[in-house]
């Protein structure tokens, strides 16, 4: 397949591909660094990225805070060749649901981050937040609608556009850009024509941002893409990139334990299921023991890890931050899984340039 480099303002990615942000701990420096190395965007998720860190339990913010500065030099070294040059770009997803949203990103653009992608949320103030750096901003939108609002409201308040836009599917993993009721319908047959449409629809809001603003706003698309075949109706429909995360995960390069990679391979159609979070939101992951538990009634919680902005821990039937954190560690009964709804077509543990290939073919 014959393919144009990514360009996000004076940043170039050999390939128009990003790598989708996973949380937590799922893609961390050495996913996002090999990524960056084969020539794309290698994102690091900063859901919770200092677990490891020794003083998460006491203080979550300020292990998150270094780990981020941490993960992300760690990644650049990974992605250089042999003459100190990266062929891609490293960046950050920082959900808009995050507490303390501002500091993440306020630290992301310190850090030198070369771009922040946001969803969970629409990142209205962001650009206030990376003012005076060279970090590329890009909206996670899954509407028309969400799109018009959010460039609307940077161009009026902050006088500028976005870098580049993220349109994610209802195929995509973790937490959804959609409504229950609206999920349902995922699976009719002409549930993928239509959403073809509200693509090009975004499309055209966004290069009317790019036009009024003299520049480019590329547009990349994510959820469910996996073969070649994929990305060619994606670049047909006019856009000028991918983001794929699920893919990545069965990767020997992938942060994750290999358990948790694992049970994506074992992962079969049926098993894949549309959940609610502790904070309302609907997300996709791998039905297991824990999720049979949670059916059944309230995990107690023993300890807020102040990770999302509207979760309380008195209402909440479980931590998200603990179980995120169980599975990604390998404890994969009793942790959550997410994942997007292609997991179950993953059927061994390959490399970055392997999924690369699958997606590209031999790119030229």
């Amino acid at each position: 397949m014959k393919v144009k480099p990514l360009q996000i303002g004076n940043k170039i990615a050999r390939l128009p591909l990003i790598q989708g942000g996973m949380g937590v701990g799922v893609s961390l420096s050495r996913l996002a660094g090999a990524v960056a190395k084969a020539g794309g965007v290698g994102i690091i998720s900063t859901a919770q990225i200092g677990f490891e860190e020794p003083d998460f339990a006491e203080d979550s913010k300020t292990a998150n805070l270094r780990a981020m500065r941490q993960e992300l030099e760690k990644a650049r070294t990974i992605a250089r060749d042999v003459d100190g040059k990266c062929p891609g770009l490293v960046g950050f997803n920082i959900m808009v649901a995050t507490r303390d949203y501002e500091d993440y990103v306020r630290t992301a653009a310190d850090a030198g981050a070369d771009v922040i992608i946001s969803g969970a949320g629409l990142p209205v103030d962001m650009p206030a937040y990376v003012e005076g750096t060279d970090t590329k901003i890009a909206p996670i939108v899954s509407s028309e609608k969400a799109a018009r609002i959010i460039l609307k409201r940077w161009d009026k308040r902050f006088h500028r556009t976005a870098d580049f836009l993220v349109i994610e599917g209802a195929h995509a993993g973790g937490h959804l850009g959609f409504s229950k009721e609206q999920l349902s319908h995922l699976y009719e047959s002409d549930y993928d024509s239509q959403y073809d449409e509200e693509i090009r629809r975004i499309i055209i809001c966004a290069k009317e941002y790019a036009d009024k603003y003299q520049t480019s706003i590329p547009v990349v698309v994510a959820g469910g893409i996996m073969h070649e075949n994929q990305v060619r109706h994606v670049l047909e429909l006019g856009a000028d990139g991918i983001q794929v995360a699920t893919p990545f995960v069965t990767t020997e390069e992938c942060d994750a334990a290999d358990a948790f990679k694992q049970a994506y391979v074992d992962a079969r159609p049926e098993d894949i299921e549309i959940v609610i979070s502790p904070v309302g939101m609907p997300a996709r992951a791998i039905h297991n023991p824990f999720l049979e538990k949670i059916s059944h009634g309230k995990e107690c919680i023993t300890k807020c890890y102040r990770c999302l902005e509207k979760c309380n821990p008195k209402e909440a039937p479980y931590c998200i931050t603990q179980a995120l954190i169980r599975a990604v560690k390998g404890d994969v009964n009793d942790g959550l899984i997410f994942c997007g709804d292609n997991a179950a077509y993953l059927d061994h543990i390959g490399t970055v340039p392997e999924v690369i290939k699958m997606l590209f073919g031999s790119a030229e």
